[in-house]
C-alpha cells in the first residue's frame, strides 16, 4: 500500500544539536566538527544506499564535501541558539525499485529545493524490513541561508524600516530606528510547506500511474480529507524493531492509543444515542434540573461551536467521558453534584492539611539534624576553649576560631529554643524523619485519587453553572423582546 510521510523539522543549536552530526548520521560517514571540536563516527550504520549533496548556482564546488558543507554552516552561525538547517523525512514507495526511488528523489529535490537557491544534502535510507514490511526514504538537510552571487552565505533576514509622510525613517521613544525583520525567503512559511508536501504527493501519483499501478497517496490530513480519524504518528524502523522485540516505546503508546480512539470514534454517535436514552429514564425523579439534560445542552452548544472536526471530535469525547463518570458514582440531580462535592472537599482539605503538619515536621526535624551537626562539630572547639585558664591564650585561641565559635553559640542557642536543651540525638531525630516520609507517602497515595475526583466534579459543576446562567439569560431576552 502507498505510504505518504513528508516531515519537516529544524535543526537548532538551542537544542543541542549539530548540524555536523546530523550529516554524519544521515550519510553514515565520519565527519570532524570544528565548532564543538568533536569527531562523529557513523560508519556502522546500515542501509544507506545514496548519498549526494546537489549545489544550486553561485554555490562553491568546496560545498560538495559534506564536512566543508556543514562546518562551514556551523561557522556562519555565531550565536550560541542559532537555527542551523532545515531536516526534511520523506517516505519512499515500496511500489517502485530502489532506482526508481532515487530517480523520483533526486527529481524532487532538483525542482523544489536546488531550483530555489537551497543546497540539498540527499541521503537515501534502506532499513532492514520489520515484519516482512521494508521502509524505503530519504532525508534532505538544507542551510537556512541562501548563497549569494559571490558563493557566501546570505542572511536569512533583512531590515525594513518603518518611514514617515516624507520617506525618513521613524525613530522610537529610545531613538533607536524602528523596523521590522523581514525573511529574505519563504522556505520558512507554512505555505510553501504545503506546496512542498503538494509536489511531492504529485510526483509520486505520477509515477505510480505511469506503471499504471492503482495506489495513491494524498498529502493532505484526515480533516481535509473529511474523515473523522486522528492520524498515526510516524514510528521509524527503530521504534518497529522495538515493538517486534516487545519492547513497549513511547511512539508505540500513542499509536496504540489513537488506534482505540479512532475504534471509539466509529461507534460514537450510537454510544451518544444510547446515552440520550439512558438519561430520559431519569428525567422523572426529581423535579430538580437535570444533570444530564443540563450538561446535553452544554456540548451540544461546543460541539456547534468548535471550529474543526478535531474539536467537535474532542467535544463528543469529553461528554462521552463525562457521562460514564456521573453514571459510575450515581449522579442525576444537581444535589447530588453538590453533596458529593461538599465530601471530597472536605476529605481532600483533610488529607492535605495532615500532608501539611508532617511536612512541617520533617522540615523542623531536618533544621535540628542540621544545628545538631552544627553542634557536635564545633563542642571541642567550645571545650578546649574552657580549658584555657588564661586570659590572653584564651583570647588569641577566640580570634583563630572565632568561625566556629559563632557555629557552636548559634547551634546551642537554636537547640536550646526548640529542645530546652543541647540533647543531640540524630539518629532518632533521622529515623522519626523516615517515619514522616512514609506516612507523607501513604496520605498522598490516598489524597491523589481524591483530588482527581474532585477536580473532575467541580468541572462538570462550572459546565452546569455556566449553562445556567446561559440559559437564564436566553429567558430574559425573551422577556424582553415579548414586552417590547
Amino acid at each position: 500500500m502507498a505510504l505518504y510521510h513528508f516531515h519537516v523539522t529544524q535543526l537548532k543549536r538551542s537544542a543541542g544539536q549539530s548540524a555536523v552530526a546530523a550529516a554524519a548520521y544521515r550519510a553514515g560517514e565520519k565527519l570532524y566538527c570544528d565548532y564543538y571540536g568533536k569527531t562523529h563516527d557513523y560508519t556502522r550504520k546500515q542501509g544507506v544506499v545514496h548519498t549526494e549533496i546537489m549545489l544550486p548556482e553561485n554555490a562553491p564546488e568546496a560545498y560538495r564535501d559534506r564536512a566543508t558543507l556543514w562546518n562551514a554552516v556551523e561557522v556562519v552561525e555565531k550565536n550560541d541558539r542559532a537555527q542551523l538547517a532545515y531536516n526534511f523525512d520523506i517516505a519512499l514507495q515500496n511500489e517502485l525499485s530502489m532506482e526508481e526511488n532515487i530517480e523520483l528523489a533526486r527529481a524532487f529535490v532538483q525542482q523544489e529545493f536546488v531550483d530555489r537557491g537551497m543546497i540539498a544534502d540527499l541521503c537515501v535510507h534502506m532499513p532492514e524490513g520489520v515484519g516482512g514490511d521494508a521502509n524505503p526514504h530519504f532525508h534532505v538537510l538544507c542551510p537556512m541561508r541562501p548563497i549569494n552571487p559571490d558563493g557566501s552565505f546570505g542572511a536569512k533576514q533583512r531590515r525594513e524600516y518603518a518611514l514617515d509622510a516624507n520617506s525618513n525613517r521613524i525613530r522610537n521613544a529610545k531613538g533607536d530606528y524602528v523596523f521590522n525583520a523581514v525573511h529574505t525567503t519563504d522556505w520558512h512559511t507554512p505555505e510553501r510547506l504545503d506546496a512542498w508536501r503538494k509536489a511531492w504527493a504529485d510526483m509520486v501519483n505520477a509515477r505510480l500511474e505511469e506503471k499504471q499501478l492503482p495506489e495513491r497517496v494524498d498529502h493532505r490530513s484526515y480533516e481535509q480529507q473529511g474523515i473523522d480519524l486522528v492520524p498515526t504518528a510516524h514510528e521509524g524502523i527503530a521504534v518497529r524493531k522495538m515493538e517486534e522485540r516487545g519492547i513497549r516505546t513511547e511512539k508505540g503508546e500513542i499509536n496504540r492509543r489513537i488506534r482505540f480512539f479512532n475504534r471509539m470514534i466509529r461507534t460514537l454517535k450510537e454510544k451518544i444515542s444510547q446515552f440520550y436514552e439512558w438519561i430520559k429514564e431519569y428525567r422523572d425523579k426529581s423535579n430538580e434540573p437535570n444533570l444530564y439534560e443540563l450538561l446535553g445542552h452544554y456540548y451540544d452548544s461546543r460541539y456547534a461551536d468548535a471550529y474543526s472536526r478535531k474539536g467537535k471530535t474532542k467535544s463528543l469525547k469529553e461528554y462521552t467521558e463525562t457521562i460514564c463518570f456521573m453514571e459510575e458514582h450515581n449522579l442525576v440531580t444537581i444535589s447530588d453534584l453538590e453533596s458529593m462535592l461538599d465530601k471530597i472537599s472536605a476529605t481532600t482539605s483533610d488529607l492535605n492539611g495532615q500532608i501539611k503538619k508532617i511536612s512541617a515536621r520533617q522540615k523542623e526535624l531536618e533544621e535540628l539534624i542540621r544545628y545538631g551537626n552544627m553542634y557536635l562539630q564545633n563542642k571541642p572547639i567550645y571545650e578546649q576553649l574552657t580549658s584555657i585558664r588564661w586570659k590572653k591564650p584564651q583570647g588569641k585561641f577566640k580570634e583563630q576560631h572565632a568561625d566556629e565559635l559563632r557555629l557552636f553559640y548559634l547551634a546551642k542557642r537554636k537547640l536550646t529554643e526548640k529542645l530546652g536543651s543541647t540533647n543531640v540525638t540524630i539518629s532518632a531525630w533521622q529515623d522519626e524523619i523516615n517515619q514522616c516520609e512514609r506516612a507523607r507517602n501513604a496520605l498522598y497515595d490516598e489524597y491523589r485519587p481524591q483530588h482527581e475526583l474532585l477536580m473532575q466534579l467541580c468541572k462538570i459543576k462550572s459546565h452546569i453553572n455556566n449553562m445556567q446562567r446561559s440559559l437564564t439569560g436566553q429567558i430574559e431576552k425573551t422577556h424582553q423582546h415579548d414586552r417590547t
